[in-house]
């Protein structure tokens, strides 16, 4: 079973950035197909973007042309990039890791980490 750990979340103002990092150990990281969700106060989890193993891509309506999600196979870590935060991006985020097969948002999750964009 993998093992998840997010970390770069924080406060920032609308229209700026951060990069969140997930670092993956106990398995073989190449295997897994990676994923950044987000759950905000009162809403359902949501799929941000998914990067597969061979680092085809695919992005929330929401996000697109803003995040971008890559990944460093020799490091074991998933990143996403976000720009132009905007208010509505309030969530814990998730890294997610599942192998191909599995349903989206199933697989290993990591404990989340906070990104709160406001004034």
């Amino acid at each position: 079973q993998v093992q998840l750990v997010e970390s770069g979340g924080g406060l920032v103002q609308p229209g700026g950035s951060l990069r969140l990092s997930c670092s993956a150990s106990g398995g073989s990281f190449i295997n897994y197909i990676m994923g950044w969700y987000r759950q905000a106060p009162g809403k359902q989890r949501e799929l941000v973007a998914h990067i597969s193993r061979g680092g085809t891509t695919g992005y929330g309506d929401s996000v697109k042309d803003r995040f971008t999600i890559s990944r460093d196979n020799p490091r074991n870590t998933v990143y996403l990039q976000m720009n132009r935060l905007q208010p509505a991006d309030t969530a814990v985020y998730y890294c997610n890791a599942r192998t191909v097969g599995m349903a989206i948002g199933t697989g290993s999750w990591g404990q989340g980490t906070q990104v709160t964009v406001s004034s």
